[in-house]
């Protein structure tokens, strides 16, 4: 009935009536109008007239809309109460809870209360007496800082890291659709085949990589020896051409690193400036956060070796070595600007974890 105007339907009411108020005569009288085929049947003639007879109009009447009340008040105060009783609450269990729909309760959650998703950040854990390490160090990187607005310019990072061949698997972003469950298994080697592999890491670039493997390519453990080796022969190369005379080095805490000779090599090129556990300025343990080979390089590199699925340690060295060289002097120079605010942050922190600041490299 609703394909037909207002002034077709009152011509249906006047031949109706017309006709002795016959339905079928109606009908056929509407033939001369509309053809055999196009004219209104029977049953919209009736519908037609009996809405006439029941309101006295042929308007159409609009078409209602549905209200929607799931995001009254009532149910903005109970996901509010809600959230507040458990912020850690998914939407599955809270809508479940509180007999709401799941897009009802998100769009409570986001439009009406503000709130957004935020994820558990993992960190290292902090032991007794890390947070003053941590908090003495920042306070001593700070006041250099306030001497020389360059010096995070003149500080080379360092520390090694383990790429395996199976690279990683994310299952909650892998699907497969099919019709039926194809019970798709991903074995995984208990010891799979690896690339050891070292960096240094400053404003100007990154330096390196050095692999550490054996004469048939395979990984071998960094000891005290082959550490030393990779110095003389590889990193002390590659600062032929950087003046180095107001640089400092930064290591961790690995036995390799802190070794008696190991210090001996390094005080060669940087006298009384080794940042290192045993060193001229002590580095605080577990401070993954506070590296920039950490919390940016090897985050960096892991997204970006794996793309074409390397079969072979040489492959998968061949990335590595491609994209360290694609790594641009300007992005180096942000992360190290970004580690100027981590550390200012870990002095508000006294020494603690950092989840007061974003940080946007």
């Amino acid at each position: 009935m609703d394909k037909y105007s207002v002034q077709q339907h009152v011509q249906i009411i006047k031949l109706f009536y017309q006709n002795n108020c016959s339905v079928r005569a109606t009908f056929r009288a509407l033939r001369p109008f509309y053809g055999r085929h196009n004219r209104p049947t029977e049953r919209t003639i009736r519908s037609v007239v009996n809405k006439f007879e029941a309101s006295g109009s042929v308007n159409k009447e609009p078409t209602p809309v549905r209200r929607r009340n799931a995001r009254s008040a009532e149910n903005i105060s109970a996901v509010r109460e809600s959230v507040q009783e458990n912020s850690r609450q998914s939407i599955s269990r809270r809508s479940q809870q509180l007999g709401l729909s799941q897009t009802t309760t998100l769009r409570i959650l986001r439009r009406d209360m503000g709130l957004h998703p935020y994820k558990i950040q993992l960190t290292q854990e902090l032991k007794v007496n890390d947070h003053r390490q941590r908090r003495v160090f920042a306070e001593w990187a700070l006041e250099q800082l306030e001497t020389d607005s360059n010096f995070h310019k003149k500080v080379i990072f360092s520390d090694e890291a383990h790429f395996c061949m199976n690279g990683y698997v994310n299952k909650q972003n892998c699907r497969i659709w099919d019709n039926t469950n194809p019970h798709e298994i991903q074995e995984r080697s208990m010891h799979p085949e690896k690339v050891t592999v070292w960096c240094g890491f400053w404003a100007g670039g990154v330096i390196g990589p050095y692999f550490f493997q054996n004469d048939v390519g395979q990984a071998i453990t960094v000891n005290g020896e082959r550490y030393r080796a990779m110095i003389t022969n590889s990193f002390w190369p590659a600062l032929a051409d950087m003046d180095i005379n107001n640089m400092w080095f930064q290591q961790d805490g690995a036995t390799c690193h802190t070794a008696h000779a190991t210090l001996d090599v390094l005080h060669e090129q940087f006298q009384r400036r080794v940042i290192s556990r045993g060193g001229d300025v002590n580095w605080p343990p577990r401070s993954c956060d506070l590296t920039p080979l950490d919390f940016f390089l090897w985050g960096f590199l892991k997204s970006q070796v794996y793309a074409n699925k390397p079969q072979t340690t040489a492959a998968l060295q061949a990335n590595i070595i491609q994209v360290i060289g694609q790594i641009q002097p300007d992005l180096c120079a942000r992360v190290m600007e970004n580690w100027t605010s981590r550390m200012r942050a870990t002095h508000r922190s006294r020494g603690g974890h950092l989840p007061d600041v974003l940080f946007h490299i």
